[in-house]
């Protein structure tokens, strides 16, 4: 008995079928009906031709982002009115945000230049912990590391270890965890300096090469926040959003509050020494603490989508920083 032969690609359909078909559809904007009575047949057969002729080459589909979108004006107009380095923009997000941003995010950390053992912090929240989930390009050997200690919310995207130990699986990195609350009570936070565990993680902040962050909006009118933050503390009043806890004011100064100097997270100045710092943020109350994030240093890439960028660009908040 003869061995069979390679296997080759068996259409029932004509070739110039499927052309006829993808020519008037694509074409000539003929709908399915119209080609069905050209052609004598069904329907459902004008549907099948066509889906025979994409499968076989005869028909190729491309979807082109949009200029603006990506390295265009509009990115390039947010990114000098906050004086930033890049700017990524995705179409306006909507729902789960992970799936919108995650295009974005990814382009930023291509832009990088990342290499095995450079270092990557990534913070807690919602925002980050969706995009962690999405396909966000290969990073073998880069360490991920979390930016801020554990908090007590039962939430998976308020655990930064486990942020980080997503987000190091869909990269190909190596995870590095933090085994520390965020806001440990003084007798726990003056043994963590001498945790070698511990010391491990903050020196990895220190040579951090990139940091990916969310900003939380303005405490006071955030529907949920780290139970650790005394939302009803008077300092906090002043504060329109944070990066890793870290609050600050519209001028970007740091707002402390009451047990603050124990958090366990990167520090604002130590942010603004991350060569690559990205921050995630959408929504029209994300714009103020965009912007002043942006005017205290804490991030120097932005990925968001068009709709936030045009509110940045429209926005009061873009005035000078205010004088004494």
């Amino acid at each position: 008995m003869n061995a069979p032969g390679p296997v080759t690609a068996v259409t029932r359909f004509p070739h110039e079928l499927m052309y006829a078909a993808a020519s008037q559809y694509y074409l000539e904007d003929a709908t399915q009906a119209d080609i069905a009575k050209r052609l004598g047949v069904s329907r459902a057969t004008v549907s099948r031709l066509l889906t025979e002729a994409r499968r076989q080459g005869i028909v190729e589909i491309k979807v082109h982002r949009p200029a603006r979108f990506e390295d265009g004006l509009l990115a390039a107009e947010v990114a000098r009115a906050l004086a930033l380095q890049e700017v990524h923009l995705v179409p306006n997000a909507g729902g789960r945000l992970g799936p919108w941003l995650a295009p974005g995010l990814a382009r930023a950390l291509a832009a990088a230049g990342l290499e095995s053992g450079d270092v990557v912090l990534v913070s807690s929240g919602t925002t980050i912990y969706e995009c962690a989930q999405e396909e966000l390009g290969r990073l073998p050997g880069v360490v991920i590391a979390p930016a801020v200690g554990g908090q007590e919310e039962p939430q998976p995207w308020f655990q930064t270890n486990e942020t980080t130990r997503i987000l190091a699986e869909r990269v190909g990195g190596v995870p590095s965890y933090l085994y520390a609350p965020a806001l440990p009570g003084p007798e726990l936070f003056r043994s963590l300096q001498h945790e070698p565990s511990f010391q491990r993680i903050t020196a990895l902040w220190g040579r951090a090469k990139c940091a990916i962050v969310g900003i939380g909006s303005a405490p006071v009118t955030r529907q949920t926040i780290p139970a650790f933050v005394p939302s009803d503390a008077a300092s906090l009043r002043q504060a329109v959003g944070d990066v890793c806890s870290r609050f600050y004011d519209r001028d970007g100064e740091a707002v402390g509050y009451p047990g603050s100097e124990r958090l366990v997270a990167t520090g604002l100045a130590e942010l603004r020494r991350i060569p690559v710092s990205i921050a995630v943020a959408v929504g029209a109350e994300k714009i103020l603490s965009i912007v002043a994030g942006a005017r205290g240093g804490y991030f120097n890439r932005l990925v968001t989508d068009v709709a936030t960028a045009e509110g940045l660009l429209a926005s009061a908040a873009l005035r000078p920083p205010s004088t004494p």
